[in-house]
């Protein structure tokens, strides 16, 4: 008898319900400083985290050493004791789930060689651009594993592989950074280099910006950073009944432009958190949150789905088999008017500082932007020495002028850049 089948077996004769969570991981990694290796380093974990049910009544235990699990079981059923009953209908029963894995490359290898492989590439990419010198960066492969199984006769399995590869540089006072992930051995750790150096060298000698205002073409990044802050939480169920989001009795209302969607589709190949069930074994699909601009729902892992009389979406997640799961998202896609959002004057925004002090009810952000610089012809021009920008997220969503047909992943998310017109920014 397994782990697993141990603990459920011993749990079903003192709960009428328990969850068990398995996850396993590999990786290997090194990090820059300067021109060489800082460290290298080769880590192996595993974590399991159970949960018992009785009443409405949860409770919760983990533990970094899986042959503990009798004791880590015991401590969950204490918890379940002391717990207050909450609104609950049960843990989800077995389904038919598609086969095969959807973030998984075989050609992504835990071997020390294909890390330096990594780092040498950003490195030659960087010396594209002579005058950035490299002050950081690191690279890393992993493959890990997760199971979730429970009383009710639920066994799922699943694998993945992630590579990343990350790295700074600086120009005088001017810095630059960039990044490259994925659930595949397909990072382009040349470019990765060669954008950091160019941030950095281009930086260099901005000049300072009149305040007025401006049209601005957000990078990925800096369309994420401010989503993040405001929109994604915005979108969570349990935020929505806490009276935490602006979106609170919106569903059907259009809240930004009628030509922008936003969905999260787990199924997607490779996506950032693509899987066929989430972290409670609920079946994953896609859930479409505002569709051409209007609002269509949120999402709900189990118990807020429940203690909320709303239906679960598959959103659970976890960041790590300690403690227990909430809700999140798993690969975000935002869609919109495609154009050539570089083609005409405006100022570039590669990043933002302090979008995590926005209001995530109003929306309102006060944010420094980075790297800025004028564009033109789908050429970066002029370097802006800094700007600070003031605006709310809500109102930017509505003023989309287009985004881009390339769209990048960063975090959960799979995005555009994104112009938006009558900015105001402050040098």
């Amino acid at each position: 008898m397994d782990t697993i089948e141990a603990i459920l077996e011993r749990a079903a004769g003192v709960a009428p319900e328990a969850e068990v969570y398995l996850s396993r991981a590999e990786s290997v990694g090194a990090e820059l400083s300067r021109d060489r290796v800082r460290v290298g380093q080769a880590s192996h974990a595993v974590g399991l985290g159970i949960r018992v049910f009785d009443g409405g009544r949860v409770g919760a235990s983990s533990t970094n050493d899986p042959s503990r699990w009798e004791a880590c079981l015991e401590a969950a059923l204490a918890a379940m004791r002391l717990a207050d009953p909450q609104p609950w209908h049960g843990l989800p029963a077995p389904a038919e789930l598609p086969a095969g894995r959807l973030a998984f490359d075989p050609a992504v290898t835990l071997a020390p060689g294909a890390v330096a492989d990594l780092l040498d590439a950003m490195m030659a990419g960087a010396a594209e651009h002579p005058s950035a010198s490299v002050t950081a960066g690191s690279a890393g492969l992993s493959r890990s594993s997760v199971e979730v199984a429970n009383s009710h006769g639920l066994r799922y399995a699943d694998e993945e592989t992630h590579a990343s590869c990350s790295i700074e540089a600086i120009a005088g006072t001017s810095t630059g950074f960039e990044f490259d992930a994925s659930h595949a051995a397909d990072l382009d750790p040349a470019r990765v280099g060669e954008q950091a150096a160019f941030f950095a060298a281009h930086g260099v000698g901005g000049e300072a910006l009149a305040a007025g205002t401006y049209d601005l073409v957000l990078s990925p990044l800096a369309l994420a950073e401010l989503l993040e802050a405001v929109l994604v939480p915005a979108l969570v169920g349990r935020n929505v009944h806490a009276g935490r989001s602006r979106l609170a009795g919106r569903v059907g209302e259009e809240i930004m432009d009628p030509r922008l969607s936003l969905y999260d589709d787990p199924h997607r190949p490779m996506g950032p958190g693509a899987a066929w069930f989430d972290a409670e074994g609920v079946p994953t699909r896609r859930l479409d949150l505002v569709r051409d601009g209007v609002l269509a729902g949120f999402a709900y892992d189990l118990r807020t789905a429940y203690r909320f009389g709303a239906d679960p979406t598959g959103s659970a997640v976890r960041g790590g088999y300690g403690g227990a799961p909430s809700t999140g998202f798993h690969t975000l896609v935002l869609e919109g008017p495609v154009a050539d959002v570089m083609a005409n004057t405006a100022i570039y925004v590669r990043s933002v500082v302090g979008a995590h002090t926005a209001n995530t009810i109003t929306g309102d952000f006060s944010v420094e932007v980075s790297n800025p610089s004028f564009i033109e012809g789908g050429a970066f021009t002029t370097p802006v020495r800094t700007a600070m920008w003031g605006g709310n997220v809500f109102d930017l969503l509505s003023r989309v002028e287009g985004v881009s047909t390339e769209t990048r992943t960063v975090g959960e998310m799979v995005l555009p850049a994104l112009r938006v017109a009558g900015q105001r920014l402050v040098g």
